[in-house]
């Protein structure tokens, strides 16, 4: 297994540390966290370590794809596996989000329906012979999902300094392109999707 792979594995490993420092009963094992304050924003010390293992998470995503191009390392299994990385890792965060009543479950859910199907126009194009790999509107997705979760981290810092709801802004966003992309992916592979045979 190369390099860019492995780094997408690695990726994947710290999902479950994010979830588990996200979710992790403090409290109950007489572990008091520091809160920080900045101007009248509160931020704790679960989401500095969620941010500093997700930070982790996100320069793997750049390193994998950078070095698999640079040293001509591209393989089908890390095309196949880079976006899953991507989407297991952004949906895992939003989904903590949502079950702490962070954010609204509906750019959520549309965002994972849109992975999921697709994730099957994928698997129906794979059918056929075809690896598909991240388009433009996509990559441009996953980067705004990955400001907006960092955004959520740091409970809208600086924006919320001045009260201006940039991570609110930016999840909206996210959900947009993310749906956008979709309409993408469908419209390349329809011919696979509809094929009447």
């Amino acid at each position: 297994m190369n390099l860019p792979n492995r780094l997408t594995l690695f990726r994947i490993v710290l999902i479950p540390l994010a979830v588990l420092a996200y979710l992790f009963p403090y409290a109950q094992f007489g572990v008091e966290l520091t809160v920080f304050s900045i101007g009248a924003v509160r931020i704790s010390a679960v989401n500095l370590i969620c941010l500093v293992i997700y930070a982790v998470a996100a320069v793997t995503d750049l390193l994998d794809g950078q070095i698999a191009r640079s040293r001509n390392l591209q393989t089908t299994f890390g095309k196949f596996l880079d976006p899953i990385a991507d989407k297991m890792l952004t949906s895992a965060m939003f989904i903590l989000f949502v079950s702490r009543g962070v954010i609204s479950p509906i750019p959520v859910i549309i965002m994972v329906c849109r992975d999921i199907i697709v994730d099957g126009c994928r698997l129906i194009a794979a059918g056929n012979g075809k690896v598909v790999s991240a388009q433009m509107l996509g990559k441009v997705k996953t980067a705004s999902q990955m400001i907006t979760i960092a955004l959520i981290l740091l409970n809208n810092l600086p924006f919320e300094l001045w009260q201006l709801p940039v991570s609110e802004l930016m999840l909206w966003f996210s959900t947009f392109v993310s749906v956008a992309s979709g309409v993408s992916y469908f419209n390349q592979l329809k011919e696979d999707i509809l094929e009447s045979k």
